[in-house]
C-alpha cells in the first residue's frame, strides 16, 4: 500500500533523498544536525536549498514529490523516529581520536 493512500500526505524523513548531516558553527569546534533534500525539493524564495534541524524531521511533509523513494512501512518508521529523536537542536563538540 502507497503511504499517500493512507495518510493523505508524504513524510519527507521517509525518504531515500532526505539525508542527515552535520553543519558547522562559526568557530568550527561544535556542529549542529541538519537535515535537506537531495533532489533540491525544498527551495528557499531566491532559489536556495532549505536546510531544516534534525529535530523538525518527523513534521516534514508535502503534498506531491516526484522522486520520492518511500524506505519502508511509515507507521513503525515514524514511530521509532520520534521515538529516537532529540527534543531540541543540541550543539555537538567535535573530539578528536584519541584525545578525551
Amino acid at each position: 500500500m502507497k503511504e499517500k493512500e493512507t495518510t493523505g500526505k508524504i513524510y519527507c524523513a521517509n525518504c531515500r533523498y532526505c539525508v542527515l548531516f552535520r553543519k558547522l558553527t562559526s568557530d568550527k569546534t561544535r556542529y549542529t544536525l541538519r537535515v535537506k533534500c537531495t533532489q533540491e525539493m525544498w527551495k528557499k524564495k531566491l532559489g536556495e536549498d532549505k536546510m531544516y534541524k534534525y529535530f523538525t524531521v518527523g513534521r516534514r511533509t508535502v503534498k506531491k514529490c516526484a522522486p520520492y523513494k518511500q524506505m519502508g512501512d511509515l507507521k513503525s518508521f515514524l514511530r521509532l523516529l520520534r521515538k529516537s529523536l532529540p527534543v531540541r537542536d543540541d550543539v555537538y563538540t567535535i573530539t578528536k581520536k584519541g584525545k578525551p
